[in-house]
């Protein structure tokens, strides 16, 4: 008889779960959606990671330091997306999303291109912090839009399609800046119609960033998704923010405490990731961006969909913890190989073990954005959404590479760079693991509710 009740009570939750469906925009409307933030994220991480292959060109004519270089790559971009960042996804929970959204794009194109003309470190600087100013319309806007388009239980799909362009703005930023390597050696000097003569790299982050405007385009054609729950004509006082993540803290924290962990451990591998190889098995740059990006290519596209699967059958299954399940099952993966593979005895042997760092770390990106977005009320999932990104870009961004920088510096030695990485990883994922898995339960608790957090 239990067995029964169990199966009935099941049955009448997922047709709960269809009969809800049908409050939501037509599949339709919403795949488009979804469709436009792929091809805005695509642009958004392409320009955002070319930069970094195109550093020693651009250091040479620009005649910079490494303190320089490091600056506009860092500093210029983080620094204002934080100042910024929050202000926007205030007017992200209040105003027209696919509009700030569409702004965002044409903003952070126009700013790549104008990357493109500068000729001495302050007009570089400037067009690399509004490529920051930018891109903050971006994470707030897409995740408050996909949550109003899709329900709880098919969230972590959508998410994982949008992340796709993800996929694809890394990996092209990787394989095209192998490719941009040759081909500036072959065609150092270049001319375009209304712009003139320009250096290689300056062609490149032209070209980068004319794209983008089509883009923007496409996401002014999206329908804008009608509120769950409203919009405040007056934006919630960030005190109240503090306070609401306070309340509810045995949620909030773990998310946000393992996700730095685990951002800074993945942006330190990735943006010394180059250096590694090079230092280590004396790989060059261009060899090192076709490996990674094709390893991206492979590992990605497969880590979000088992991710999202893995979320969705948890969800049909009634585990109420899902989402954050997924997550804890990435990072204990993950770990591991992300602090063997910079060991490892040959360079084949290290990407193998990193292809499935990767693909097993990106299985968490769908269901912890989706974690965030289903417990958190409408009116504060702009200003959420902001707070969940600036711990990614912000602290992992920013302090990733600056420990691991630090380690071979002053510990290791910079010929030892590979120690560096496998401390790193290991200081940083293994708390990771047993924050997330604290959060488990009180997630799962909150979602029982069937309601967000008040």
């Amino acid at each position: 008889m239990a067995v029964k009740a169990e199966i009935a009570a099941r049955e009448a939750q997922l047709a709960q779960s269809a009969s809800a469906d049908t409050d939501y925009p037509p599949a339709r409307q919403a795949w488009y959606c979804v469709f436009a933030l792929a091809l805005a994220v695509m642009i958004n991480f392409l320009d955002r990671g070319i930069l970094t292959l195109l550093v020693e060109p651009i250091k040479h004519y620009l005649k910079l330091s490494d303190v320089q270089m490091s600056f506009i790559m860092g500093f210029a971009f983080t620094f204002f997306y934080a100042v910024l960042g929050l202000p926007v996804a205030r007017l992200v929970d209040r105003k027209s999303r696919k509009l700030i959204m569409t702004a965002g794009i044409v903003i952070w194109s126009a700013m790549t291109m104008l990357c493109g003309l500068a000729t001495n470190f302050w007009h570089l600087f400037i067009a690399r912090m509004g490529l920051g100013v930018g891109e903050t319309t971006s994470g707030p806007s897409a995740y408050s839009m996909l949550s109003d388009y899709f329900p709880p239980h098919r969230l972590p799909r959508a998410i994982s399609f949008m992340q796709v362009g993800f996929v694809l703005g890394t990996g092209l930023s990787l394989v095209l800046g192998a490719w941009i390597i040759g081909f500036v050696a072959s065609h150092p000097d270049m001319s375009l119609p209304l712009v003139g003569h320009l250096r290689g790299w300056q062609t490149v982050l032209m070209l980068v960033g004319f794209p983008g405007l089509a883009v923007a385009a496409v996401m002014a054609s999206v329908r804008e998704p009608r509120r769950r729950g409203g919009a405040q004509a007056e934006p919630t006082p960030v005190a109240a923010i503090f306070r609401f993540i306070l309340r509810h803290k045995l949620v909030y924290l773990p998310l946000f405490i393992g996700m730095g962990l685990r951002t800074a451990q993945m942006f330190g591998m990735q943006m010394w990731g180059p250096a590694f190889y090079g230092r280590t098995f004396g790989w060059s740059p261009s060899q090192v961006g076709y490996v990674a990006g094709l390893s991206t290519f492979v590992a990605m596209p497969a880590g979000l969909a088992i991710g999202s699967w893995l979320a969705e059958h948890y969800w049909k299954k009634g585990v109420h913890d899902g989402n954050v399940r997924v997550v804890v099952l990435s990072t204990l993966i993950s770990v591991p190989f992300g602090i063997a593979g910079p060991l490892m005895p040959s360079p084949w042997l290290t990407v193998a073990c990193l292809l499935i760092a990767n693909l097993t770390s990106i299985m968490a990106a769908a269901p912890e954005n989706a974690a965030i977005q289903t417990v958190t009320p409408n009116r504060l999932r702009g200003q959420m959404t902001f707070l969940f990104l600036f711990i990614m870009n912000v602290i992992g961004m920013g302090f990733g590479p600056m420990i691991i920088g630090a380690l071979s510096q002053y510990l290791f030695g910079e010929a030892e760079i590979r120690l560096s990485l496998a401390a790193a990883a290991t200081f940083m994922g293994i708390p990771a693991i047993y924050v997330f898995w604290r959060g488990m339960r009180p997630y799962g608790q909150a979602i029982a509710t069937g309601q967000p957090l008040a």
